[in-house]
């Protein structure tokens, strides 16, 4: 059997090797990478095929097949065929890759999206397993697959970053295949290059690491709205007495996020080193051996706390989650975990209690491609108090999926609200026009028409 890996992150490339090293795929004659880059501009970006810090993780596999040598020019998130040509492309990849098509499975990160969605649907016979991607893991599929390619997913491989927690991807009959923390941990280390290029801080003082994601590019916040939630963040990260501060700003951030966290470092009387190396925020935590890591909710948090046994902090996330829209905003579930994760008297230390969160935001967010979540919601709201609810739930989606702590309808909205797959006035509507056309039919029968 051929085992087909399209993937197109360093994360994704990771959990799949520590995959392989644990023997989690499974036996396949041949083991088959194919890279490609998912960056809006891909001749900005390093991709997983030439990024010389993966050159081992790439080893694992016994072919390498960039997909990009394939479409070209055109970018692979937006490698959508039509369905008539899906047969001849088949014929051409197995001709172009030496593939049997009815011995092959297929490993996929982000199945709801091309090109990973084409390639599901393009070989047909194929078995498929979903490789997760951070905390979008814990997320359900942002679209229902169609039942031919859903039926065909069996298995779910993921990083253990959140142990006791089961991601949501997938199917719910998917077999689940965590990857164990001290595996992928193993990994990672692997990226950090022979040379061990000096890092800055790397110097014994105590540190805590801070994180940007650059959340304004996203459209979650404003620029000014993150240059506030930078500071913060430092604030959180002065809890701990640190000597200094390391920052690692996202790539496309501009200098003013720099500047905001430099200047409330100072404020603090805290030293202050911005990073911005090639090292993985989780490697560069441990170089620092940092206190802790602080972050908006990027993934690296539960990664490091799971890994390497670092503390972790954010802040700000209950704004963060109030202004997520729509609700079914694909970083709701990697934000309310890291906000469960990490603020102060968090009721969700248990795994089952955060278990229980996590299935009731995916069942808000993907009523349909969750639905089997529903139970779960209700236990969960069911007498919840307020302040948890209002954190993690709007009325709004409440309301319309008529869960426990909706609020109370009033005359006009019971009257517009669908029942049926109509609204309430149009249906008593249609109820009175078929008991006007009935008491016709009656009245025409008596009098012998």
């Amino acid at each position: 059997m051929t085992q087909i890996f399209a993937l197109h992150s360093a994360y994704g490339l990771a959990t799949a090797a520590a995959a392989i090293d644990d023997g989690l795929p499974g036996d396949g004659s041949e083991r088959l990478l194919v890279p490609f880059t998912s960056s809006r501009v891909p001749e900005t970006a390093v991709g997983i095929a030439d990024d010389p810090v993966l050159r081992s993780l790439r080893a694992r596999f016994d072919r390498i097949e960039p997909l990009e040598d394939v479409l070209g020019p055109q970018h692979p998130s937006s490698w959508e065929p039509e369905e008539a040509d899906l047969p001849m492309l088949e014929r051409l990849l197995v001709r172009a890759w030496g593939l049997d098509p009815d011995d092959l499975e297929v490993f996929v990160q982000s199945p709801q999206v091309a090109p990973a969605r084409t390639l599901m649907t393009l070989f047909p016979r194929a078995r498929i397993t979903i490789v997760g991607d951070g905390l979008m893991t814990y997320s359900p599929m942002r679209v229902r697959l169609p039942y031919p390619v859903a039926a065909r997913v069996r298995r779910v491989l993921h990083a253990d970053v959140v142990p006791g927690v089961r991601p949501l991807v997938g199917s719910p009959d998917a077999e689940l295949v965590p990857v164990a923390p001290e595996r992928f941990a193993a990994v990672l280390r692997e990226t950090d290059e022979a040379g061990r290029a000096a890092v800055p801080g790397a110097d014994g003082a105590s540190t805590v690491l801070v994180l940007g994601q650059y959340l304004s590019a996203l459209g979650l916040m404003t620029p000014a709205q993150e240059i506030d939630l930078q500071a913060r963040l430092v604030d959180r990260a002065a809890r701990w007495a640190p000597q200094r501060i390391v920052f690692k700003p996202h790539p496309a951030a501009p200098p003013l996020v720099t500047t905001a966290v430099r200047d409330r470092a100072v404020a603090h009387g805290i030293d202050f080193v911005e990073y911005r190396g090639p090292l993985a925020a989780e490697l560069l935590a441990e170089r620092l051996d940092a206190v802790a890591v602080v972050a908006g909710f990027s993934t690296a948090l539960p990664t490091v706390r799971a890994l390497f046994g670092r503390e972790i902090g954010s802040a700000g996330l209950d704004a963060v989650l109030s202004g997520l829209t729509p609700f079914e905003n694909s970083n709701r579930i990697p934000a309310t975990l890291v906000d469960a994760l990490t603020r102060d008297g968090s009721p969700y230390t248990a795994p089952e209690r955060l278990q229980l969160l996590v299935d009731a935001v995916g069942y808000a967010m993907q009523p349909e491609v969750a639905g089997h979540l529903r139970g779960r919601a209700e236990e969960f709201l069911d007498g919840l108090d307020p302040r948890e609810r209002d954190r993690y739930f709007s009325a709004r989606r409440l309301g319309e999926l008529r869960l426990p702590g909706a609020p109370r309808e009033n005359l006009l909205r019971r009257a517009v609200r669908p029942a049926g797959g109509v609204g309430r006035i149009e249906e008593w509507r249609l109820t009175a026009l078929g008991a006007r056309r009935r008491l016709g039919r009656a009245w025409r029968a008596l009098r012998g028409r």
